[in-house]
């Protein structure tokens, strides 16, 4: 009975260790570290798409944090055409490499990257609130 105590204690203790390990990753500098690179956060870009008009795509196709992280580790581990979410970044700035992260880390890149949204910038590709073109003859 102490031997199945012990083993249990140590299997929970392992179980845990192993989930505040996964909860201690910290997307931002997991993304300052892998992705930066290419990406910035705010525009303008650099060699790929900024970040938060991203995050406003995602947020404009999954309804739920869970189904954009789920598609923003899917397409990180093979990005493709037929799955992004911006094709007019793709056409612009080509298709990424796929980033060799553990899944845990992209599970948290992921999440940071969803969470960049923000709700006062709008949704992107023009929300109505531009000036639009004056007119030179209404000077």
């Amino acid at each position: 009975m102490k031997r199945l105590l012990l083993m249990i204690g140590i299997g929970l203790l392992f179980n845990s260790s192993a989930t505040a390990a996964t909860n201690a990753l910290d997307g931002s500098a997991i993304f300052a570290k892998n992705c930066s690179v290419c990406h910035s956060v705010n525009p303008p870009p650099k060699l790929a798409p900024p970040i938060i008009p991203l995050a406003s795509r995602y947020h404009i196709q999954f309804k739920t944090k869970e189904e954009g992280v789920k598609h923003i580790i899917a397409f990180v581990k093979s990005p493709d055409k037929k799955n992004a979410v911006d094709t007019q970044a793709v056409a612009r700035f080509g298709l990424m490499a796929p980033i060799p992260l553990s899944d845990p880390e992209l599970k948290a890149v992921a999440g940071w990257v969803w969470d960049q949204y923000n709700p006062a910038m709008g949704r992107g590709y023009g929300g109505g609130q531009g000036q639009g073109r004056m007119n030179p003859l209404s000077r």
